[in-house]
């Protein structure tokens, strides 16, 4: 790192996707200097070669801007769609009967191919399939090992290979792919900070992912079927963060469901200390304007109100007219709902109570010190992010101050509320630790002369999970000597 950077005025974390319209350097940069803490690039589209120059530009802003880069790489996971069809494709008139078999002939109005031996497997009378993200509804009547019978209850033009949701069943079905294991290899190859995982229905559909990262990047579980929300605690044990992936959730569930899901997801969360992110749809009309509806800038703030740790921009930065002036909305929003006198108290409707540890108890007293003392700032010393991670979660007035020596630990920071992560040299003392937060805070503009701060840090020094020393410090004018 070259030179030091002020960390952002807010609290929650943007993120924002990579596409067609801003997988530039100078569009990634634009995209920074905007707002943007961390960027998502989805492996659904385009190849993995085309991938490297887009993570050579995001880690290239580290020289330029002096913090760390985060990248979240997305797998596809499992896409069920039906076959093709003789006219390229049918009406389903609602009250039909329409058949879904294993025969590859062409479908037509009555009959089409389902490709997937899983969903017979399944399949139950008066479970719904949903065809066209949810256009067309059909319900399942009767069914045999190779053929299922449906009525039509939603019509409408049904076209070849055309996506299906199947809300009402667990399939036994692994939530990798062979392309998804592939893009997982290059993803961690590339050193990439999270993965996300798609298509997450049960907990034990994270061990693979679990396995094949090895520790090389972190793991995030996108909750996106009605199966993940029943075990969603157990899914939560299993993996670093989550994504509230609104867009299928809002397919396989009625619409006025997603809302109180959305809040139940992020509580449940910020409770278990698991990064949040709210993602699809946020700015949705600033694909094609410059500008988002009121009800968009509402539904941004409420994530933002409910203590989301980042909200995500997806086809408005990836594809739209507008990429750069979304991640301005976007933060523009967040900086207004924080300045509300009224945020914090909000923030802390869902209670985070801290389990029964040394580290546990350190970081929610640091939140209160650091409120009775007037601090500016918690500084916390860490390896492995856990102690950022424990301190994030009770959500100080105060920003969060990370210094660690691992880059890795300081990368995958970006999606995590509040913190402003420096990657630096480890400390061997108490004196020494002492030194280099007051010089850091003061260096990154955390802290000025006659300020306190909280530091938080664990003895002995680099041994992660030690958190066990909570010291208040005052800072004077001449801290800034000294090394990094």
């Amino acid at each position: 790192m070259t030179k030091s950077m002020h960390p952002r005025s807010r609290k929650v974390r943007v993120l924002a996707t990579l596409g067609p319209a801003s997988n530039t350097p100078e569009m990634i940069a634009a995209l920074h200097a905007a707002g943007a803490d961390a960027f998502r690039i989805n492996m659904s589209h385009g190849d993995q070669a085309s991938k490297i120059p887009v993570i050579q530009a995001i880690r290239a802003l580290e020289k330029t801007t002096g913090r760390p880069s985060t990248i979240l790489a997305d797998l596809q996971g499992p896409k069920l769609r039906v076959g093709k069809f003789a006219g390229g494709k049918v009406q389903l008139e609602t009250g039909a009967t329409f058949r879904l078999d294993r025969d590859t002939a062409p479908g037509d109005a009555t009959r089409v191919e389902l490709p997937h031996r899983e969903i017979f497997e399944a399949v139950a009378e008066g479970a719904r399939l949903l065809l066209d993200d949810g256009k067309m509804v059909l319900r399942v009547t009767r069914y045999g090992m190779d053929w299922i019978e449906t009525r039509v209850e939603v019509g409408g033009t049904l076209s070849n290979s055309k996506g299906l949701n199947v809300p009402d069943m667990v399939l036994p079905l692994a939530a990798l792919t062979d392309k998804d294991r592939s893009d997982l290899a290059f993803a961690v190859e590339q050193k990439v900070d999270w993965i996300a995982l798609s298509f997450v229905q049960r907990p034990e559909d994270l061990a693979e992912a679990r396995r094949l990262i090895g520790g090389g990047a972190a793991l995030l579980a996108k909750i996106e079927k009605p199966s993940a929300v029943t075990r969603l605690e157990e899914i939560m044990e299993a993996c670093d963060g989550v994504m509230v992936a609104r867009g299928d959730l809002g397919v396989e569930l009625p619409p006025q469901n997603v809302p109180p899901l959305q809040k139940r997801i992020v509580e449940t969360a910020r409770r278990m200390g698991r990064p949040v992110i709210v993602a699809t749809q946020m700015l949705e009309s600033m694909i094609s304007s410059p500008s988002p509806t009121r009800a968009e800038v509402s539904d941004v703030a409420t994530a933002v109100y409910d203590g989301a740790d980042a909200i995500m921009l997806s086809a408005e930065s990836a594809a739209g007219d507008w990429p750069v002036e979304s991640v301005t909305m976007m933060n523009d929003i967040a900086d207004s709902v924080e300045r509300d006198p009224a945020h914090g108290d909000r923030v802390h409707f869902t209670v985070t109570k801290p389990d029964p540890t040394t580290a546990d108890a350190l970081a929610e007293a640091a939140k209160s010190i650091a409120a009775t003392v007037s601090a500016v700032a918690i500084i916390c010393f860490t390896m492995s992010g856990s102690t950022a991670r424990r301190i994030a979660r009770e959500r100080p007035a105060v920003p969060i101050l990370v210094l660690t020596p691992k880059t890795e630990t300081a990368r995958r920071m970006g999606i995590l509320w509040g913190t402003h992560a420096v990657h630096t040299r480890d400390v061997d003392s108490f004196e020494e630790m002492v030194a280099k937060a007051k010089r850091m805070a003061l260096r990154h503009g955390i802290a000025k002369a006659g300020d306190r701060v909280i530091v938080c840090a664990g003895v002995p020094f680099g041994t992660p999970g030690s958190t066990n020393v909570l010291h208040v410090v005052r800072i004077l004018g001449d801290e800034l000597k000294g090394r990094a």
